[in-house]
């Protein structure tokens, strides 16, 4: 099984499947593969009682970024362990990380219902106020750039400009087959679609990951109507970047595009899950998030 080879059959059981939100569950508060030397995360209760794991690095007094990772990944896979904290920081920003609900050190609901647009951008909205910010640039990838997008539409008073990396239009979850990956879980059944099987493995290869949680999270998703549209975008300055070896990247031009103030950067070489670590997408991404101190036009 990808991802597992090393492991003992319980130790796979647990990764496959974890806890939804006890302290001493993979993934929890108290679990260190994690991140071994990683900061420790700050609870933050959203607004249906899921604790948020949250970090935060730099100096407090400068300007914020809100940074929201992607899907199977945590706040930091995506952006401790890529160095882009390291790099906002010698930026001159203040960085605020968030485990989105079922990643990383966040409880890990294994309800659909759990799982919308509109909770996913309350729980930013959460954070925000938890850490007293008015307002704070947001830094975003795949999933987390899809919640962007639409905090920017919801929040636009409170997310001055964001950098949206890995983000088509539309509903790009369709293809996610749930039921070869709940056989995957149940019983070890190779998954057959390449789409499903590559979220899979990654998934897999990430100690903590709660894969029941992180299916429960599909099928929210693919319930939810709530989609990134060129026809209505937000208004505020945007940087979309897309690796140049990802399918969706024609799409995610088509919504910088779209955008009045919408600007796009293609990642060299690099496809989904690849992009987050490119050393191009980071430059041009915090050179965005730079100006103007991490604010939009007044």
């Amino acid at each position: 099984m990808p991802g597992a080879r090393g492991m003992s059959r319980p130790e796979r059981q647990q990764t496959r499947r974890g806890d939804p939100g006890t302290s001493g569950a993979p993934g929890g508060w108290n679990d260190r593969r994690v991140a071994a030397a990683s900061p420790t995360p700050r609870g933050v209760i959203a607004t249906d009682g899921i604790r948020l794991a949250t970090y935060e690095w730099g100096d407090p007094d400068a300007p914020p970024v809100l940074a929201v990772h992607g899907f199977a990944s945590s706040a930091i896979v995506n952006w401790f362990d890529t160095g882009w904290a390291r790099d906002l920081d010698r930026a001159g920003m203040r960085i605020v990380a968030l485990d989105q609900r079922g990643h990383g050190a966040s409880d890990k609901p294994h309800r659909a219902e759990a799982y919308s647009m509109t909770q996913l951008v309350t729980d930013v909205l959460t954070v925000l106020d938890t850490y007293m910010l008015d307002e704070a640039a947001y830094l975003g990838y795949s999933l987390g750039g899809r919640v962007g997008w639409q905090a920017c539409l919801d929040l636009p008073h409170r997310i001055p400009r964001a950098v949206l990396g890995g983000v088509p239009d539309g509903q790009p979850l369709t293809r996610f087959d749930t039921d070869a990956a709940r056989a995957y879980l149940d019983d070890g059944t190779p998954v057959g679609d390449r789409l499903t099987n590559a979220y899979v493995t990654m998934a897999d290869r990430i100690p903590g990951n709660d894969l029941v949680a992180l299916v429960a999270l599909v099928e929210g998703m693919k319930n939810d109507a709530v989609q990134p549209d060129p026809a209505d975008p937000p208004r505020q300055p945007l940087l979309l970047a897309t690796g140049t070896e990802d399918p969706i990247i024609e799409r995610s031009r088509a919504l910088a595009d779209a955008a009045p103030l919408g600007a796009f950067v293609p990642i060299p070489a690099r496809n989904h899950f690849t992009a987050p670590v490119s050393h191009h997408f980071r430059r041009d991404g915090i050179a965005f998030l730079a100006a103007s101190g991490a604010r939009g036009p007044a």
